[in-house]
């Protein structure tokens, strides 16, 4: 068993290391191990389908075509507008300003790099043109945008929800809502303490003329997220349900109503959510059977017995497990991380009580940082790009916002009432 563990293990870390695909790099280690046990391939490829074979999966393709939707029709630019009305006039305003545009843009794409990609290049060519520094506007812009992975609807918490064993989505969804809030409110904390330091701008009075037309188009933008956490957590709708209707809301708005761009442009829409669709399915299906044999060689018990001999400190053990999340979300992305490590740490957290709903925002949170952090941080690297950057200016200038996200995780940790008050409530 420790052999086949070493080839398992050590096979993933080698291919990883050569840059192969992560999804192709899980297949690969599991016919690997597979052949050394003598275990027939069929069983391998059989399992990789059956990870496929669930109807909760249905809700992950139409979650990602209603973000493609919102992304392409302008939401972003409206979002900012409205935004910009309810708290652009403080000081640093413009940076406030984006941290509440990221929060109600993530509510409707669920993507972090979606978010970083569509607020950014809006909102960092005009922080800098109002005299922000360059590297501050992209820490903001690129730190808000991880708000995404925790207010739904994000479609990493339904990969978190397969990977868990069937945990309830509505829960988790639930569950993401208020620590998303206080993340939004930490970085604009921070976001304004900087901005008050540096003095920068207040930002520019909106004419009354344009109020009512700013806050209508705003309405209209976030019906899709009303629709999907009213729907569901009202228990009008599954989470499949919300979704297919949230896509039929956002092709009306976005080609009927607003009409920033042509019909024709649906079909590079579709193109671009099969593409994204193909990588999340093979990856899930690839980590099925990475996941199995984990189980099969009991990694997951060993890796329990090694956290409690170093301590049966539960505070100890989940900080102890909050730094190798971080430590992982430096060398892999983040969706590949949750179907690894969650059937690895999961019984550990709930052999001292916690809840998967509570571990699943807490991941979350956690590879959430690392999409921030060189060197495979995804949210960095289009921040980055946008900005015209290098990674480690933007990395030093991100440190404060950091530090701070650092502090809401062990929140999220150490005090449950945070993630489970809502979810309590549905529940009921």
């Amino acid at each position: 068993m420790i052999i086949a563990t070493l080839i398992l293990l050590g096979s993933f870390v080698v291919l990883f290391l050569l840059r192969v695909p992560v999804a192709l790099s899980l297949a690969l280690s599991s016919v690997l191990t597979g052949l050394y046990l003598g275990i027939p391939l069929e069983v391998v490829g059989q399992t990789m389908l059956n990870s496929l074979n669930s109807f909760s999966l249905l809700a992950i393709p139409l979650f990602i075509l209603a973000g493609e939707i919102m992304g392409e029709g302008g939401i972003s630019r409206r979002l900012i507008d409205l935004s910009n009305l309810l708290v652009g006039r403080f000081r640093g305003g413009l940076a406030i300003v984006n941290v509440v545009a990221s929060m109600f843009f993530g509510g409707i794409t669920g993507s972090s790099v979606a978010d970083a990609s569509s607020i950014g290049s809006i909102m960092i060519p005009m922080m800098r043109q109002k005299g922000y520094d360059k590297d501050y506007s992209v820490a903001v812009t690129i730190t808000a945008s991880i708000q995404g992975v925790l207010i739904p609807p994000s479609h990493n918490i339904i990969l978190y929800a397969l990977a868990a064993g069937g945990v309830s989505i509505t829960a988790l969804f639930a569950a993401g809502i208020v620590p998303g809030i206080v993340l939004a409110i930490a970085l604009m904390i921070v976001a304004y303490i900087i901005a008050v330091r540096r003095r920068y701008p207040r930002g520019e009075k909106i004419p009354r003329e344009r109020w009512l037309r700013i806050i209508w188009e705003g309405i209209l933008s976030l019906t899709t997220a009303a629709i999907i956490l009213g729907g569901i957590l009202g228990g009008i709708f599954t989470a499949n349900e919300s979704a297919a209707i949230a896509v039929l809301y956002a092709f009306i708005i976005v080609f009927l109503v607003f009409r920033d761009i042509p019909i024709r442009r649906a079909h590079v829409i579709f193109m671009n959510t099969f593409i994204r669709l193909s990588a999340v399915l093979f990856l899930i299906s690839a980590s099925a059977a990475f996941s199995w044999f984990l189980s099969y060689l009991q990694v997951p018990n060993e890796v329990m017995q090694a956290l409690t001999s170093i301590s049966g400190n539960k505070y100890v053990v989940l900080l102890i497990i909050n730094l190798i999340l971080l430590a992982l979300g430096l060398i892999m992305d983040m969706a590949p991380l949750i179907l690894i490590a969650t059937p690895v740490l999961l019984p550990v957290v709930q052999q001292f009580g916690m809840s998967p709903v509570q571990f699943g925002i807490i991941l979350m949170l956690n590879l959430g940082i690392g999409l921030l952090t060189p060197p495979v941080g995804s949210a960095l690297f289009v921040g980055c790009a946008i900005g015209e950057l290098p990674i480690e200016k933007v990395t030093r200038a991100q440190l404060p916002f950091l530090a701070v996200m650092f502090v809401v995780l062990m929140l999220i940790t150490y005090i449950p009432g945070i993630t489970m008050a809502l979810p309590n409530i549905v529940a009921k």
